[in-house]
């Protein structure tokens, strides 16, 4: 797996966390799956995420942008899996949320639908919007529709991927939605 490089010239890996709120079917619960290649942490308890990791979340405090990278970088990215079908998602206290922008879920559960998309869709998005394209397709290549993912939003991930701020996110969803 190849790794982004920093301005040191120094490879990065983002470390990935999830917490689980044991609501989605096992057998398709994208997160385990990871777990089971090694390529995230599970947290017992939403407290015990690395203290000022970035918490993707559905209300988030701001979108997710480029101005993020460092903080991902050095504290990582966290995921609550959870079923949308069972209710909102739980906030995290302390560390930073934040929103993805407009995509379309690319999993057989939801295709097509947007904001709904799987942990493994939201990490793979939120890793192409921080700069790291080879760790988000690491990470979909486990899948067989992680591909498709990358497909269905190819145009919005490269206008998010090259904004550089929040505004310009939000800018460039105004485009897709």
């Amino acid at each position: 797996m190849q790794w982004s490089e920093s301005a040191s010239g120094t490879t990065v890996h983002v470390k990935l966390y999830a917490y689980h709120l044991e609501q989605c079917d096992p057998k398709r619960c994208t997160t385990r799956k990871l777990a089971r290649f090694g390529m995230i942490t599970y947290v017992p308890r939403r407290r015990r995420f690395p203290s000022g990791c970035i918490v993707l979340h559905p209300q988030g405090d701001h979108v997710l942008s480029i101005e993020d990278r460092d903080r991902a970088e050095s504290k990582g990215l966290a995921v609550i899996d959870s079923s949308w079908k069972k209710g909102a998602v739980p906030r995290i206290p302390g560390g930073p949320t934040r929103a993805l922008p407009y995509l379309l879920a690319a999993n057989s559960v939801n295709y097509g639908k947007p904001f709904v998309l799987s942990s493994v869709e939201a990490i793979a998005a939120a890793l192409i919007i921080l700069g790291h394209p080879e760790e988000a397709e690491a990470v979909l290549a486990k899948f067989g529709w992680g591909i498709q993912f990358l497909a269905l939003n190819r145009e919005p991930l490269e206008a998010y991927a090259t904004a550089t701020s929040r505004a310009d996110v939000l800018a460039a969803q105004a485009e897709f939605i």
